[in-house]
């Protein structure tokens, strides 16, 4: 795909990863729909897009709404032109032990986290099947594999979307279909969700360490927007958690239950009057950086090895070659 010109849509564009994402594209000349709850927040990721090359398009919208989501895309299609990419994004969470959490919590975190994705996902294929064409990237976490204490409605929804992924997969097999589908599993991010997220913890929530930057996970999005790979894993303890969990399971439910607590949390007390970004957008906290830039890496030795893992294997390969040459010279001398 040539990705000069190419439509994008990204859903929780206002913030975060999703605003480094759009970022990225626009680096790359894309014509780039940004979809979020919050239009001010939403224009100014629109004037950045723009200041980097791109071309950006401000379509406020809540994912949890169905009909807003396939609205969107009809106006994404009718004022950019064909969608090339879809990128879901959007999330909310609440950290909380679930004995304190309340019932409309869990379904609002599902119906943005999941079903969002899920209505995305469903208006880019009504565009894209007909075309043959397309990818939809799915922004998952290592979270979607093996949860942690007080996040359980967030893991819950990545649990859920993984599930409803790997079951489209199949379904576009069956088919013949050339439309792709990509997973993105994230690390720890640096993102404002700490500022805003509803929380119910002593102390202000943080990400748990090793921190990264959210253009990390961008160059992730973007690669994979442009690869057959069915998922791409985002820093060593993604790999990690994933594979920790396929192994010893049972182990790692004592080890978070200990240290998942005081990892999530920092020093400092959370402030009574707190908001949250739950029900409402909160703009003035919208930002693509969270509070941790000085605890947070810029790149992942991880994610570079395995977006150039054809690339390593080649010189593997020649390196392999030159060695069975030259002992295959030295027998041959010897002999």
């Amino acid at each position: 795909m040539d990705d000069r010109n190419e439509v994008v849509v990204i859903t929780g564009a206002s913030a975060g990863v999703g605003r480094a994402a759009a970022h990225e594209f626009a680096r790359h000349g894309a014509k780039i729909a940004l979809l979020a709850r919050g239009r001010e927040a939403l224009e100014r990721a629109r004037r950045e897009c723009e200041e980097l090359g791109g071309q950006a398009l401000v379509v406020v919208t809540d994912v949890s709404d169905a009909a807003a989501v396939e609205a969107a895309a009809e106006r994404v299609e009718r004022e950019l032109g064909p969608i090339d990419v879809w990128v879901n994004d959007a999330m909310v969470s609440v950290f909380s032990p679930v004995k304190q959490m309340q019932p409309e919590e869990y379904k609002r975190v599902t119906e943005v986290t999941y079903l969002g994705f899920v209505y995305g996902t469903l208006a880019a294929l009504k565009r894209m099947l007909p075309r043959d064409r397309g990818t939809i990237v799915q922004v998952g976490s290592a979270l979607a594999y093996r949860s942690i204490p007080l996040q359980s409605a967030y893991c819950g929804a990545k649990h859920a979307m993984v599930g409803f992924t790997d079951s489209l997969r199949c379904e576009l097999h069956h088919d013949g279909s050339r439309v792709q589908v990509t997973v993105v599993h994230m690390p720890a991010l640096n993102t404002p969700q700490f500022r805003w997220v509803r929380n119910r913890l002593p102390r202000k929530p943080q990400p748990v360490p090793p921190i990264y930057q959210p253009e990390v996970a961008a160059r992730a999005i973007y690669a994979a927007a442009h690869s057959r790979r069915r998922e791409v894993f985002v820093g060593a303890p993604t790999v990690m958690a994933i594979e920790g969990q396929k192994l010893v399971p049972g182990l790692l439910d004592i080890y978070l239950g200990k240290t998942g607590y005081d990892s999530q949390q920092t020093q400092e007390p959370t402030d009574p009057e707190r908001r949250d970004n739950l029900y409402e957008p909160l703009p003035d906290l919208a930002d693509t950086h969270g509070d941790f830039d000085q605890k947070a890496s810029e790149r992942s030795w991880q994610l570079w090895l395995d977006l150039h893992r054809g690339l390593l294997a080649a010189l593997a390969a020649a390196a392999a070659g030159t060695v069975l040459g030259l002992t295959w010279k030295k027998e041959k001398e010897a002999a």
